[in-house]
């Protein structure tokens, strides 16, 4: 997608309504084989044969994530780093989110209960527009991407038990395709592959890459 393009994704109404058009208003169903089954795993995209067979992870470990789009201009996303000293994916970069609990009525409800006690954002300032393709990682789970506008007024207070940063990047920037690279590290001895996007000094990697990636594809494949 060229730059102009992207940066046609400045007005939240614009976004609202292509994202109502092309996103699941439910999450798809990680157990039907149907149109909604996303023809992409994830980790596993970029990696056949090296992560074992996703068949073999069970039961999946249902999660979800909070895509926030703020109405900006242009719009942009609020994302997270989370904190060294927390035992999975410590420092990286991430959407808020996390595993589904019992109290929580799907991945919606999760999504906004994570994001309240992560980032100190206040569900009634979270407009939900659709949720993304399912994503599975190599250790599991399945993360059901919820993708948001975010009302003006809304405050942030980051948990420094989950998180050390919260940061925004420009919607354009995520969107066009010239910033989304293909990197590789070795893990547990084995080179394994991962979307990966540079913005400033932010390093951008992994399923959370590979959910925007997921999101430029739906959005331009309208």
């Amino acid at each position: 997608m060229s730059t102009s393009t992207a940066d046609s994704f400045t007005a939240a109404d614009n976004f609202r309504q292509l994202a109502e058009r092309v996103l699941f208003r439910d999450p798809p169903s990680i157990d039907e084989d149907s149109t909604a089954k996303p023809a992409s795993l994830g980790d596993y995209d970029l990696n056949p044969g090296i992560l074992p067979d996703p068949a073999q992870i069970l039961p999946p470990k249902p999660a979800a994530v909070l895509i926030p789009i703020l109405a900006t201009t242009p719009l942009s996303v609020l994302l997270t780093v989370r904190s060294d000293h927390l035992p999975n994916h410590a420092g990286q970069i991430s959407f808020p989110g996390g595993k589904l609990e019992e109290r929580d009525a799907g991945p919606a409800a999760a999504a906004m209960r994570e994001a309240d006690e992560e980032i100190g954002l206040d569900p009634r300032f979270i407009e939900p527009v659709g949720f993304l393709d399912w994503y599975r990682t190599g250790s599991g789970y399945v993360i059901s991407p919820l993708v948001a506008l975010i009302k003006p007024g809304y405050t942030l207070k980051a948990d420094p038990g989950e998180v050390t940063d919260i940061f925004e990047v420009p919607l354009p920037f995520l969107l066009d395709v010239a910033n989304h690279q293909r990197h590789s590290r070795i893990s547990r001895g084995r080179q394994k592959h991962f979307y990966a996007m540079t913005y400033g000094e932010r390093y951008i990697w992994g399923a959370t890459a590979g959910i925007i990636k997921n999101l430029h594809e739906r959005l331009t494949d309208s």
